[in-house]
């Protein structure tokens, strides 16, 4: 019995929430990585305590952890229909302009920082609800880019 390949059509949208969800998949499984996260053993369940941070840079927490995880799920299989990778896109982009804005009005040493952020957090917040909105929003061509699919 041999495999065959079949062809989903994919449009360009569906296949940047693919990205998109695959990309905060990998963040997140990063984030239980010592040595990518740095200061490890002060990774906390939640909170701004968390002293752990991925690359170096983004504070991180188990909790942190597990939204990039759960995030990254929600893209991959929303990805599945062009409404589904629309809305993740938007939707997912206007979250992270509210987590920007959130980021930008607590006090990272307070109890509100549950998440937790940090500045670099807060930059990057900002870039990534940006570039979703837009990969969400900007027309894209209608062709569909073909994925090989074996069955």
């Amino acid at each position: 019995m041999t495999a065959s390949a079949t062809k989903v059509q994919r449009s360009p949208r569906q296949v940047f929430a693919m990205a998109v969800g695959a990309v905060f998949l990998l963040v997140g499984v990063l984030g239980f990585i010592p040595g990518i996260t740095t200061d490890y053993d002060q990774l906390s369940g939640a909170g701004h305590e968390s002293g752990a941070l991925l690359l170096g840079v983004f504070q991180v927490s188990i909790l942190h952890n597990f939204v990039h995880l759960a995030f990254g799920l929600a893209g991959i299989l929303l990805a599945r229909t062009v409404n589904g990778a629309r809305s993740f896109l938007v939707g997912g982009g206007v979250i992270y302009l509210v987590l920007w804005v959130y980021g930008l009005l607590i006090d990272h040493g307070s109890a509100a920082n549950f998440v937790p952020v940090n500045g670099a957090d807060n930059w990057l917040h900002l870039g990534l609800g940006v570039l979703m909105i837009l990969l969400g929003v900007v027309p894209l061509s209608g062709r569909k880019a073909p994925i090989a699919d074996s069955r």
